[in-house]
């Protein structure tokens, strides 16, 4: 129907809707698409690049343990942290004034020196405590250790990534457990429930939600924090097992392309991970991640009146 017959018929006349135009847009996707081929071209023409010894040393054997070392790194340093930060977050929260002002004060000294500092004095710790030994107080000695023997650069460079990292960790767990209302605690004290079970039951579950990206953050920093390790010193990392090869070569910059690489690739999983443990613990908060519903059950009860729910109600208490 056209807009003058309709006119003559009495009923609404019709227009003829024209979309908002966007130009801004179109030249902003012009000056990205004109960087990009930029890039691109340098990258490929370049040939300082030298592309070919990257790819030679991509899948270096000691490239690949050099991986291993700095994963390893990365996964027990966070582990050490994570159960310091845990324990850090609850004496924070507790109503023992003592135990507070000592998460107060761990907090306050690993965030506020550098974590490089806290590295080289972990690999210097051997000087100040040669000989670490256990006994009766000025009386026999039981057993002792020799520092240097007992704390190798690997444990040394956890120790320093882990008690600098469960400062930070500390600080989000506490975050996390004052985002859930305090009523919550005080209902399942009520229902006689044991502090511990309500911790684990009711109030982590909630938390989580809010402790997950930053800690997913943390860790992926981690990852890449390990490439000061060198001031323990530890040499097995990939940052120091790169930089070796390329001293040996007198070429860094293919070398420092191939560590880029690697760190990418570790980062872009991590990151898929965080995804999808930030979805779980989403549902039913985040409007992208829909709690789960039973669709049988959902379409039952929509299609059940009132009066048939409350008589089924009154079959079952017969």
């Amino acid at each position: 129907m056209t807009a003058s017959a309709s006119s003559r018929t009495g009923g609404p006349d019709l227009i003829k809707a024209v979309p908002v135009r966007h130009p801004g847009r179109w030249v902003g996707v012009v000056i990205i698409a004109l960087f990009v081929f930029l890039l691109v071209q340098s990258l490929v023409t370049n040939q300082n690049f030298h592309w070919d010894t990257v790819g030679t040393y991509l899948m270096d054997v000691l490239v690949i343990q050099g991986i291993g070392w700095t994963l390893l790194l990365t996964v027990l340093s966070m582990v050490l942290a994570t159960v310091l930060a845990i324990i850090l977050a609850f004496m924070r929260q507790s109503d023992n004034p003592l135990f507070r002002y000592i998460s107060w004060v761990w907090v306050w000294f690993f965030r506020g020196t550098p974590v490089y500092t806290q590295l080289v004095f972990w690999g210097l710790v051997a000087v100040l405590y040669p000989k670490i030994a256990a006994g009766v107080p000025w009386g026999p000695e039981l057993f002792s250790f020799n520092t240097q023997d007992l704390i190798q650069p690997f444990l040394a460079a956890m120790l320093g990534l882990g008690l600098n990292e469960s400062a930070y960790l500390a600080e989000i767990f506490r975050a996390g457990l004052k985002s859930v209302d305090a009523g919550q605690m005080e209902a399942a004290e009520a229902l006689g429930m044991r502090r511990s079970k309500i911790m684990w039951r009711i109030i982590l579950p909630q938390a989580m939600r809010v402790i997950v990206p930053p800690t997913g953050n943390e860790t992926i920093g981690m990852l890449k924090t390990t490439s000061l390790v060198l001031a323990v010193p530890f040499t097995l990392d990939l940052t120091f097992v790169t930089s070796s090869i390329a001293n040996r070569i007198y070429l860094p910059i293919p070398l420092l392309i191939v560590a880029a690489i690697w760190y990418l690739v570790i980062t872009s999983v991590l990151m898929v991970g965080q995804h999808f443990i930030e979805r779980h613990y989403g549902k039913g908060v985040d409007n992208l991640v829909p709690a789960p519903v039973k669709a049988t059950q959902a379409v039952t009860a929509a299609h059940t009146t009132p009066e048939a729910a409350a008589a089924t109600e009154e079959g079952g208490h017969v």
